[in-house]
């Protein structure tokens, strides 16, 4: 896991998370991401305000986590671990 503060695109097989360190969501989806041996990267909406604004722009003008970034640059709100693994092709 990595920690970044500009919006962008994962590597292939791998997605970008956008969260907050209170949500419960967000952290039971890196650790089923980790125990996958999903790599992930992790940009805290509370410290980057440009990342709230991507995340308030995809989620109809909410700040709802995890929203999680796809290497074909989609997003999905809260996804499953099924789906993550589904829309990576794993």
């Amino acid at each position: 896991m990595t920690t970044t503060a500009a919006p962008t695109v994962p590597d292939a097989g791998s997605v970008l998370m956008y969260s907050t360190t209170w949500c419960g969501y967000c952290r039971r989806l890196k650790t089923q991401l980790d125990s996958a041996g999903i790599a992930w990267t992790e940009v805290n909406i509370e410290e980057h305000p440009d990342a709230a604004s991507y995340v308030e722009a995809v989620n109809g003008g909410n700040q709802t986590v995890p929203t999680v970034v796809f290497p074909d640059g989609t997003a999905a709100t809260n996804p499953s671990l099924h789906d993550v693994k589904a829309r990576l092709g794993a």
